[in-house]
């Protein structure tokens, strides 16, 4: 079988995704620590984390950091507006990770040489239902924000950013998911002509 140009950038398409995966499942198990060590600065306090964990000082070991990790998921729920933080990422990475494994389910069936099958459609359909979640959990929140805050400041943040834009990738999602049934079933019906 030759390779197509198609599916060339399908392998390495593959190669981010699978990348893309592999961080998102990491940045998954950070959730808690990150929102504990610093609320306000999610990606200061993962890194301060992180650092901390693999330079440890004289007093420290890097056991107890990386048991810190599991205990954090236990601890976070007690902790009322850093739980809510930490629930809405930990919702937004579960459903990122599933609308990942959707897209390598559709680059899988391209680099078989079956890019129409009703396979890809349901991946499709599945990875637009993920992402209306992620919409509609950071509506929620910013919603949340708006009454926690008593002002209109969570409107210019990126929770209030996330709700056009996955709610117009998972309308992409669906057209795409009913372009690929249908180019499904010309298929099928030019295979039983022929």
């Amino acid at each position: 079988m030759s390779n197509s140009t198609v599916q060339i950038l399908a392998r390495v398409l593959r190669v981010l995704l699978i990348f893309a995966l592999l961080l998102n499942v990491l940045a998954l198990l950070l959730v808690p620590a990150s929102v504990m060590v610093n609320a306000e600065n999610l990606f200061g306090g993962a890194g301060t984390f992180l650092h901390d964990l693999f330079h440890p000082e004289a007093d420290d070991v890097t056991a107890a950091g990386v048991s810190a990790i599991f205990l954090s998921w236990v601890w976070i729920w007690g902790e009322g507006a850093n739980a809510l933080i930490a629930l809405f990422l930990v919702i937004c990475g579960i459903c990122t990770a599933l609308i990942l494994l959707q897209g390598l389910r559709v680059l899988g069936t391209i680099l078989q040489g079956a890019p129409f099958s009703t396979q890809n459609a349901v991946s499709l359909r599945r990875a637009a239902v993920c992402s209306f979640c992620i919409a509609g959990a950071a509506l929620l929140r910013t919603i949340w924000g708006l009454w926690f805050y008593q002002s209109l400041r969570p409107l210019a943040t990126y929770n209030a950013l996330f709700v056009p834009i996955f709610t117009m990738f998972g309308l992409l999602c669906l057209v795409m998911s009913a372009l690929f049934r249908q180019a499904t079933e010309m298929k099928v019906e030019n295979d039983l002509t022929i």
